[in-house]
């Protein structure tokens, strides 16, 4: 199956659409999936007010390669537009110290499931240092660890979600302009949100199947696990404590452990909960495939209509930006590129660096491209993204 989402203005006969991408009781026709067979179906879909849908290309036509160019929904564009950058140091001079940042906080994390698993105290002092050189790292550039967190592995998940988790929050935070002490209790909470994982058994935390029932209500327990930790934990604050209370709560109620809705869920917890899934869903997993963080901002967008603050799901695409550091794009001109910045104008635009022909599958002499230069003379851009398992691009080569 070869899904590729398109502007409804896109569409043609001959094309096979797989998803309108609303409700089912937002459209007149029987089923969600169907062939385009005339130019009357697209125009019923237009009237219907859908800005885009998904096609599938293997049982349909695609979209003639002069249109390849990504038409962005106007909520998109809108958050792209609003992004914006100031007074910050070069990724290429953060990065070394940023890499250094990363290495101690995952072995602080390491080290701290290791404490609870033998019973003991998790002391702050162990933890405060480094979330502090995450604060100042994503000061001076957020790119550079943000990008390192698209480098994982699936054995060291738990640990490397922890960090990526904090990193996330802390450049949230200061996106939505919190002052420095709240971004480092955030941070910190962060680090330590999942430290209960470590008293759910490991044939239930790594079961690489659906979980029955009974396994999901055990795994739900680490929550409160992680609160039995922190509460007795010397100088934590509340701000931290919510933030690991917190992070499966959903704006509708439907969320756990508390059940807790709307404003009733703290601003640091409604930010966790959507950094958290973010993260989650990104990452290979013994279970499921990571996805590309592209498409799970997308669907962060979708569900939270439901399951998040919408205003703060926007501020949180503006963090990272449409398209993530780190990521994967393939450009109009054939050529694939690594994402290093968010754009200066917008965040359709980024600073990538041009690393493969796709066309003749080999590898380029790296180069930095400015897509933002050269948006507007008919340059080159962004088509979509790629996995880079599938070219065997070792991203961590070229950040």
């Amino acid at each position: 199956m070869a899904i590729r989402e398109i502007s409804v203005d896109q569409l043609r006969p001959g094309m096979f659409v797989h998803d309108l991408t609303v409700g089912w009781m937002d459209h007149p026709f029987l089923k969600n999936r169907f062939l385009v067979e005339d130019p009357a179906i697209v125009q019923s879909i237009i009237a219907t007010g859908i800005k885009a849908v998904q096609i599938d290309t293997e049982r349909g036509d695609d979209v003639p390669a002069d249109e390849t160019q990504p038409r962005p929904t106007p909520t998109v564009r809108r958050i792209a537009r609003s992004a914006h950058t100031a007074g910050k140091s070069s990724r290429q001079e953060e990065m070394q110290r940023a890499t250094a940042v990363q290495q101690e906080a995952r072995k602080i994390a390491v080290s701290l499931m290791e404490d609870v698993k033998l019973g003991r105290q998790v002391h702050l002092e162990k933890v405060t240092p480094v979330v502090s050189q995450m604060v100042g790292s994503v000061f001076r550039n957020k790119e550079a660890l943000l990008s390192l967190g698209r480098i994982r592995r699936m054995d060291q998940y738990t640990f490397e979600h922890s960090v990526n988790v904090s990193v996330l929050l802390i450049a949230f935070a200061k996106e939505l302009g919190l002052d420095r002490e709240e971004i480092q209790e955030i941070g910190t909470g962060a680090l330590l949100h999942d430290v209960g994982k470590i008293k759910i058994p490991d044939a239930i935390l790594n079961k690489p199947g659906r979980l029955t029932e009974d396994e999901f209500r055990i795994m739900r327990k680490h929550v409160e696990y992680s609160l039995d930790v922190l509460s007795a934990t010397p100088g934590i604050s509340d701000t931290a404590l919510k933030v690991a209370a917190e992070h499966h709560e959903r704006y509708d109620g439907r969320g756990y452990p508390a059940g807790l809705k709307g404003e009733t869920i703290s601003r640091c917890g409604q930010m966790a909960a959507i950094v958290d899934v973010y993260d989650a869903l990104c990452a290979d997993r013994v279970y499921h495939e990571g996805q590309r963080p592209t498409v799970v901002l997308k669907r962060l967008l979708e569900w939270s209509v439901t399951d998040y603050n919408p205003g703060l799901t926007q501020r949180f695409i503006q963090t990272v930006g449409i398209y993530p550091p780190g990521s994967l794009v393939r450009l109009q001109s054939g050529r694939l590129a690594v994402v290093l910045e968010t754009g200066e104008r917008d965040l359709l635009h980024p600073l990538v660096r041009v690393i493969y022909d796709a066309d003749k599958r080999r590898f380029l002499t790296p180069r930095l491209l400015d897509l933002s230069e050269f948006s507007t003379d008919g340059g080159d851009a962004i088509v979509g993204t790629e996995d880079p398992e599938r070219w065997k691009i070792k991203l961590e080569v070229f950040l």
